[in-house]
C-alpha cells in the first residue's frame, strides 16, 4: 500500500486517469434498466483510490470544470436563447418550477435536519443529478471568507452528499418519468408518441441514421438530342413542367463544349441534366432517348450549408426571394433550411432571418456564385477555433469573479456559473456567425466528458477518505433526504404541468419533465418507450434551460441553507 501511495504522491495524474478508467468501466454495468454511468463511476473509483492517500492540486479541478461547463453552455446557447419566447412558455415554466421547487426542498430539509451548506449543496447535486452544482457550490463556498480548513471541510461535504444521493437521483427520475407519469395520465408513452408523430409528419417519411431514399429527390441523367434540336438551353430548361432542371454538361462530336443559356442544341448532342426527379426523369419525348453515361460527362456535385446574411434576402419571404433573381438560382437546389439548428418549413410566406442556414445542392461554381451574394458558405472542419473559445473561457472566468452581497449573504456565480453564461452567449453568437468559433461535436463531447468526469474524480480523490468516514456515520439519513429531493420536485412539477400548463400528450410531457431535471438516463428510457423522436423537442428546450437553472442552484443553496 505504501508503494502505491508513493507512486500517487510522485505522479497524482496517474490516480486521476486510473479513476476515470475504472469509473467508466464500472459505469458500463447494467442493473436491470439502471446504469451507473461514467461520471458517478469515476467518483466511486476515485473515493476508493483516495483511501491510500492522494494529493492533487485544486487548479486541476478548476480547469476541468471550466472546460466542462463552458462546453455545455456553448452547445445549449442557441436552444437556450431561442427557447425564451412565447411558443415555448410551457417548457420555460416547467424548468423554472422544477428548479425553484428543488431549491425550496433542499433549503427546508437542510434547516429541518441541520445540514451544513456543503452537505445541502451535495444533496442538491446528487438528488437532482446536476453534477455542475458541485462546482458552482464549491466556488461559492470559497467566497464565504471562511478559514481554509472549514472551507475545505464544507467542500468535502459537497462530494459526500453527492456520492450518497446520486444513484437514486438517476434511478428516481426514471421511475417518475417512465412509470409514475404514464400511470398518472392513464396512457402509455408509446401510444401518445405514435399519435404525435402521425400528426407532425402528415404522411412524410423520416429517415433514420444511415438510411437514404432509394429514389433521391435530386438526380442526374444523360440524354441524346434527337427531338429537341434547334432549341436553346434556356428554352429547354423553361419547357420542363415537372420540376426545375439544369443542363450542366454538353458534349458534341465526342468533345465537351461550353454551356451557356444561348447555346443552340444539335442532333446527337449529349446532355447531362441535373434536377428534381420529377423534372429529370421521362424527358425522352422532349429531348431524345436516355443513354448511359459517356466519358467526359461525369460531374461532381456538392451539398453545402450557407448562412444567410445578404441584405437583399434578410427579412424577405420565400416567395419574394424566389422572384428576386432567377439567374442566381440557376443550378441551385434547396434541400432544406434551419434556424438555430431547428428545421424550417419553407412556405411562400416564411420570412427569412439573418443567421438562417440553407442547405443547397449544386456544382461548385454555382455554389460559389450563390455564396457570394447570399452569405458565407459553412465549410466543414475538424479544427477548433481556440482564439474564439479561449476568449470565451476568459470572459466566463472574469464573470465568475464578481460577488454581489445581499446584506451579509454573498451571491456569486463562481467560475462555473460564469463559464456557463459565457458559453451560452458565445454559443448563441456562433449560431449567428457560423464562419467563426468552430468546435466539432467530437471536440465538444471530449470537453464535456473529460471535464466533468475528471472534475468529479479530483473531488473524490481530495475528499474520499473523509467521505467514507462520514457516510459510515450518517449515510442512511443523507440518502433518505436525497430520495425526497429527487422525488418531490418532480411530482410537484408533474402536477403543475398537467393542471396548470395542460400537457395532455404523455410522450411530450415525459420529454419535457426529464429535460427539466436534466435527467439523461430518464430521457433515454423515455425515448426507448416512445420508439421515435417525439420527446426530443420538449426535452431539448427544458434541458437547455435546466442546465442553467439547476447549475445556478449551487450558490443559492450555499447562501440560504
Amino acid at each position: 500500500m505504501q508503494y502505491v501511495s508513493g507512486i500517487f504522491k510522485h505522479s497524482p495524474e496517474i490516480a486521476l486517469f486510473l479513476s476515470l478508467a475504472l469509473g467508466y468501466w464500472i459505469g458500463k454495468f447494467q442493473f436491470g434498466k439502471f446504469q451507473l454511468g461514467g461520471v458517478a463511476g469515476s467518483l466511486l473509483a476515485a473515493v476508493a483510490i483516495s483511501q491510500v492517500g492522494v494529493t492533487i492540486d485544486n487548479g486541476v479541478k478548476s480547469i476541468l470544470f471550466a472546460l466542462f461547463i463552458y462546453a455545455v453552455g456553448f452547445e445549449s446557447g442557441p436552444q437556450f436563447f431561442r427557447s425564451l419566447g412565447r411558443q415555448t412558455i410551457r417548457e420555460i415554466v416547467m424548468a423554472a418550477v422544477l428548479a425553484l421547487s428543488g431549491l425550496v426542498t433542499v433549503v427546508v430539509l437542510a434547516r429541518i435536519f441541520e445540514l451544513d451548506k456543503g452537505l445541502a449543496a451535495g444533496i442538491a447535486a446528487g438528488g437532482l443529478t446536476q453534477s455542475a452544482i458541485i462546482g458552482t457550490a464549491s466556488s461559492a463556498i470559497d467566497k464565504l471568507g471562511l478559514a481554509a480548513d472549514e472551507s475545505q471541510r464544507l467542500q468535502a461535504n459537497v462530494a459526500i452528499g453527492y456520492a450518497v444521493t446520486y444513484i437514486f437521483g438517476s434511478f428516481g427520475a426514471i421511475i417518475v418519468c417512465v412509470n409514475i407519469l404514464p400511470w398518472f395520465m392513464r396512457r402509455s408513452i408509446r401510444d401518445d408518441a405514435i399519435k404525435a408523430e402521425a400528426e407532425a409528419l402528415k404522411g412524410a417519411r423520416v429517415y433514420g441514421h444511415g438510411e437514404t431514399p432509394a429514389l433521391p429527390d435530386i438526380v442526374g441523367r444523360v440524354y441524346r438530342v434527337q427531338v429537341g434540336a434547334g432549341k436553346t438551353i434556356a428554352a429547354l430548361e423553361r419547357s420542363v413542367s415537372g420540376g426545375p432542371i439544369t443542363v450542366e454538361r454538353v458534349q458534341r462530336d465526342g468533345k465537351p463544349i461550353g454551356v451557356s443559356p444561348e447555346l443552340v442544341l444539335q442532333d446527337d448532342d449529349l446532355l447531362l441534366i441535373v434536377g428534381r426527379r420529377s423534372g429529370v426523369v421521362g424527358l425522352e419525348a422532349l429531348i431524345g432517348p436516355e443513354t448511359l453515361s459517356e466519358p467526359g460527362m461525369e460531374l461532381v456535385v456538392t451539398t453545402r450549408d450557407i448562412q444567410i446574411g445578404g441584405k437583399e434576402f434578410v427579412g424577405q419571404t420565400v416567395r419574394a426571394i424566389m422572384t428576386l433573381s432567377p439567374d442566381l438560382r440557376h443550378g441551385i437546389y434547396v434541400l432544406g433550411a434551419s434556424r438555430g439548428g431547428v428545421k424550417l418549413d419553407l412556405k411562400d410566406d416564411t420570412v427569412i432571418e439573418a443567421g438562417d442556414v440553407v442547405t443547397v445542392h449544386g456544382v461548385q461554381e454555382d455554389l460559389q456564385r450563390l455564396a457570394g451574394r447570399v452569405g458565407p458558405a459553412i465549410v466543414p472542419s475538424d479544427k477548433t477555433d481556440f482564439v474564439f473559445h479561449g476568449l470565451g473561457l476568459v470572459v466566463g472566468l472574469l464573470i465568475g469573479l464578481f460577488v454581489v452581497r445581499i446584506g451579509a449573504i454573498p451571491l456569486t456565480l463562481g467560475a462555473g456559473g460564469g463559464a456557463l453564461l459565457s458559453g451560452l452567449a458565445f454559443g448563441w453568437y456562433r449560431s449567428r456567425h457560423m464562419n467563426m468559433g468552430n468546435m466539432p461535436s467530437s471536440a465538444s463531447t471530449l470537453l464535456r466528458d473529460l471535464g466533468l468526469a475528471g472534475f468529479v474524480a479530483v473531488v473524490g480523490l481530495q475528499s474520499g477518505q473523509e467521505a467514507v468516514h462520514t457516510i459510515a456515520q450518517s449515510g442512511l439519513s443523507i440518502f433518505l433526504i436525497g430520495v425526497v429531493v429527487t422525488i418531490l420536485p418532480m411530482i410537484l412539477t408533474m402536477l403543475v404541468g398537467r393542471y396548470v400548463l395542460r400537457y395532455d400528450n404523455v410522450a411530450i410531457f415525459a420529454g419535457a419533465l426529464s429535460g427539466s431535471r436534466s435527467a439523461n438516463p430518464a430521457f433515454g428510457e423515455v425515448l426507448d418507450k416512445a420508439g421515435n423522436s417525439i420527446p426530443t423537442t420538449p426535452f431539448a428546450v427544458t434541458y437547455a434551460l435546466a442546465n442553467v437553472f439547476l447549475t445556478l442552484l449551487g450558490p443559492l443553496v450555499v447562501a440560504f441553507a
